[in-house]
């Protein structure tokens, strides 16, 4: 692809986006910022859950879904 090309498909790109509606924080959350209930949180100073050789520190990935 030449580099027009290349521009052109971009802006075909951003142009069908911006179509699109925006999603607003005024929906909810993201999920992946929700945090699981079903998980208790591990005592600070205890090993992590996601990687056991290094200590908890309350970081909350283990509670969450991943991000």
């Amino acid at each position: 692809m030449t580099d027009d090309e290349i521009r052109a498909v971009v802006r075909q790109v951003l142009a069908a986006r911006a179509l699109q509606p925006a999603t607003t924080f005024s929906e909810g959350p993201h999920p992946s910022h929700v945090r699981l209930g079903m998980v208790l949180p591990t005592p600070a100073g205890s090993p992590c859950i996601i990687e056991p050789t290094v200590t908890c520190n309350n970081c909350g990935y283990c509670l969450s879904a991943g991000h």
